[in-house]
């Protein structure tokens, strides 16, 4: 009965792409029922469902996304010689290509037919891009709006991206936000003023002076700890208003022959509010040396200076500030000069009344004028304001809607315009409203891509939200113009060369990053301070930011994507290098250093962002590490687990490892087969703790031997416990000894790797998910990079290129 269920699924799966009627008949007869009852049949019917594969269990319609999906299971296993397992009958070579390609082509062809159907909207971050970039303001508009949905890492994908109403409120609340920054009400430019203040000068700095603080001669204060109370916050160094503000900080590395590492950022009163660090830096010993750096500064927050690697503790609180000689950081004076206006009137302010008369409004009292809370006020002065509207429309919507807008599509906007000023609004606040409303439609939030080949505008979208994650700028939308952007492959390379050289090619890095190696988690889990004392702020830091310039190497140097599992050089500043235990790297900087021989450092998979997001900040799971692995870098998803099978939890006492407890696991025969592709990589990645940082022995907070050890100036308090055995074998019965022996087989597979990066890319630049259709385009595009050494930048430039770029 149930393999008479299988062969009416199978024979209704071929006939979708058979056009004589009893052909699907004669090829179930011919190939796919002998090969079912003779290699499946035992396993996978009749209920029977090793490993969780029920083959009656399926079913045959296949715009159902779980029905595809188990018969591409069904015919990758096959494909790949994983079924019928090693140690069964196996089928010959013409038997099973004969049976993949039978099962393969309807595959192909109902997911052929759903790829063009799903609308992309703009998620939050590349509308906030959108929005700041067009206006010409800094704002955040991300916490503004709902949360977007993912389709697995990435968080652009059109089926997970949804509308409400809630989110369409928002979207009114972030354009009135937009334009109330852009509008210009100033009768001049503002002018920028020089703050300077200084520690020894600042409110409350007599109860630190002598104790926490030193002042010198020269009227520096010296700074001998790196964090407690007080902290490094300057009150007088504030701003009055948000804004670009370039920030130098003046002093000397004190009692001290080598640099002392600082950081500066913002911050403010209110909890919680403080903004991201703008960086670290190096204060060399002599004579005094400004630090300059320009940052985005919210209204009323305050500069901090903090030393990072000074850590006594007990010195000076017993024997006196005056007598302590270990090193410091002097600040002689911090300078805010700001705001920094590049562009006055505003880009969005022009953008909405170039080529309009707008007034200020005479205050009744003309006196009002040089009083100091006079703030003007300004209307537009037409004498065709319904005209006036139309031009100002026809500019905004063309910039919005990322094409030329024809009069017709403006009509809804000027019809809501003339309402607006015949229920007594100003033609500046019905102006408003338009904008307001056009901002909130689907020409911009959604992204205009026809089925099909896409046309110049809708391309350049694609090509400019992919690699600078905005909308296109004048010279895209210029050569979208003349056609050739579709038509013509040199201009295609061209332009997608010059974005990867674009200021806002950052973006990709980060937005990219974040999806695919999961670093917009960096912050999900708090290492326990017990178990991994050396983990502070710096160290967070600067994972993330070896990772994104790591990215930016391979990138710039058209580098072979096999170093994303082995190079031989790493991004690394002074604190990543001690964490490393790698010398001679002195600065906060990140720059390209190269690895000794034999170093576990080098590629992606030991980078201690990667093992942090890979753990939870306890403990490590091969398990979990694995599957990281097998979706991240290699592109093979492992199926979710058989229902009823609970996971393995860690031993906390720390008496047995977690690989010990998985081998009772996997001898489960609906766990072995997964456990068999999943447990390699994470068995390997064992040498990382969750920080990142390399062990031979698990930490212990339970059972364990007790050493002798300072970390950041306090002993630690965690034992050493079971050794870590990192070797494992592959599916395929490679083995290897542990995590370098590892690497070196997974870096043999440059192609694997090359198709993984691609399909992650495709995805990530279309906004949908690489499916059963797409796989041949996919390996066109790893042959082409192949010939081409696989470097990733011309892996990028093929993805462009590809039918699956540029067709929906």
């Amino acid at each position: 009965m149930k393999l008479f269920t299988i062969r009416l699924a199978l024979l209704t799966l071929i006939a979708l792409c058979n056009p004589i009627g009893n052909a699907a008949e004669q090829d179930f007869a011919r190939v796919l029922k002998p090969f079912f009852t003779k290699y499946c049949w035992d396993c996978h019917g009749d209920g029977t469902a090793e490993g969780g594969l029920d083959l009656s269990a399926i079913g045959e319609d296949l715009a159902d996304e779980k029905t595809i999906a188990a018969w591409i299971r069904v015919y990758d296993r096959v494909r790949v010689g994983e079924m019928p397992p090693k140690d069964a009958t196996q089928p010959s070579e013409q038997h099973r290509d004969t049976f993949t390609r039978l099962l393969g082509d309807p595959l192909t062809k109902a997911h052929a037919a759903s790829k063009g159907t799903v609308l992309r909207r703009l998620n939050r971050r590349e509308y906030q891009n959108t929005m700041n970039d067009m206006f010409g303001t800094h704002l955040d508009l991300v916490g503004m709006l709902p949360e977007d949905g993912r389709s697995h890492e990435f968080d652009n994908v059109g089926e997970a991206l949804s509308i409400s109403l809630v989110q369409m409120q928002r979207y009114l609340d972030a354009a009135d936000r937009v334009l109330d920054a852009a509008i210009v009400n100033t009768v001049a430019k503002p002018q920028s003023k020089v703050v300077r203040a200084s520690y020894a000068d600042t409110r409350g700095a007599e109860q630190w002076l002598g104790s926490k603080w030193l002042k010198r001669d020269d009227g520096a204060v010296v700074f001998f700890t790196e964090s407690g109370y007080p902290s490094g916050m300057l009150r007088e160094a504030n701003v009055n208003e948000s804004g670009f503000y370039k920030v130098r900080v003046t002093g000397y590395a004190h009692q001290s022959d080598q640099p002392v590492t600082f950081s500066i950022g913002a911050t403010t009163f209110a909890r919680g509010a403080e903004q991201p660090t703008f960086g670290y830096y190096s204060m060399p010993p002599g004579e005094p040396t400004t630090i300059e750096v320009q940052a985005w500064i919210e209204s009323r927050y305050m500069i901090q200076v903090e030393p990072y690697g000074l850590t006594d503790r007990y010195e000076i609180k017993n024997n006196g500030i005056e007598n302590y000689n270990g090193p410091g950081l002097a600040i002689l004076h911090v300078e805010v000069e700001g705001p920094i206006i590049e562009e006055y009137p505003s880009r969005g302010h022009r953008l909405l009344f170039d080529g309009i008369t707008r007034q200020e409004i005479e205050p009744r009292n003309p006196n009002d004028k040089t009083k100091s809370w006079y703030k003007p006020k300004y209307a537009i002065e037409s004498e065709d304001a319904v005209a006036d509207v139309k031009l100002v429309l026809q500019r905004v919507a063309t910039r919005a809607f990322r094409r030329p807008v024809n009069s017709d599509k403006l009509t809804a906007y000027v019809d809501l315009f003339k309402a607006q000023v015949e229920d007594g609004a100003t033609i500046e606040e019905g102006l408003r409203t338009a904008i307001s409303a056009l901002l909130c439609s689907p020409d911009f939030i959604y992204l205009s891509e026809l089925p099909g080949k896409l046309d110049d505008y809708a391309l350049a979208s694609r090509l400019s939200y992919f690699l600078t994650r905005t909308l296109p700028d004048e010279e895209l939308l210029a050569v979208a113009q003349t056609g050739k952007l579709s038509n013509d492959p040199a201009t295609l390379r061209e332009q997608t060369e010059r974005l990867l050289n674009h200021e806002h090619a950052a973006r990709f890095i980060t937005d990219f990053a974040d999806a695919w190696l999961d670093l917009r988690n960096i912050d999900f889990t708090s290492p326990d301070r017990v178990l991994f004392p050396e983990f502070e702020p710096f160290l967070q830091y600067s994972i993330v930011e070896e990772t994104r310039a790591f990215l930016r190497e391979l990138l710039d140097e058209n580098l072979p994507v096999k170093n994303i599992v082995k190079s031989d050089f790493a991004m690394l500043n002074n604190r990543l290098a001690e964490h490393y235990e790698i010398e001679g790297v002195v600065g906060p900087e990140i720059r390209r250093v190269a690895l000794p021989p034999n170093s576990p450092r080098g590629g992606i998979l030991s980078q201690a962002s990667i093992l942090k997001v890979s753990a939870n900040g306890t403990n490590t799971s091969p398990v979990v590490r694995g599957v990281w692995v097998m979706e991240r870098i290699l592109g093979q998803a492992p199926p979710p687990p058989p229902a009823g099978v609970g996971g393995v939890e860690p031993d906390i006492r720390g008496a047995k490892t977690l690989r010990e407890l998985l081998d009772k696991h996997r001898d489960l025969d609906t766990c072995r087969s997964c456990h068999q592709m999943i447990d390699p990589p994470g068995f390997a990645l064992e040498s990382f703790n969750p920080v990142g940082g390399w062990r031979d022995r698990f930490r212990s907070t339970g059972e364990g031997e007790r050493i002798n050890l300072e970390v950041r100036g306090n002993k630690v308090r965690y034992k050493l416990g079971l050794e870590v055995d990192a070797s494992g074998e592959l599916p395929d019965g490679r083995e290897f000894s542990g995590f370098l022996a590892f690497r070196e087989l997974l870096a043999e597979q440059e192609d694997l790797l090359a198709k993984a990066l691609a399909t992650k890319l495709l995805t990530f630049a279309t906004g949908r998910e690489m499916g059963f259709s797409d796989r041949a385009e996919i390996d066109r595009i790893v042959q082409k990079s192949a010939a081409k050494g696989h470097g990733v930048r011309e892996l990028i430039h093929l993805v462009v290129m590809s039918e699956a770029f540029r067709y929906k």
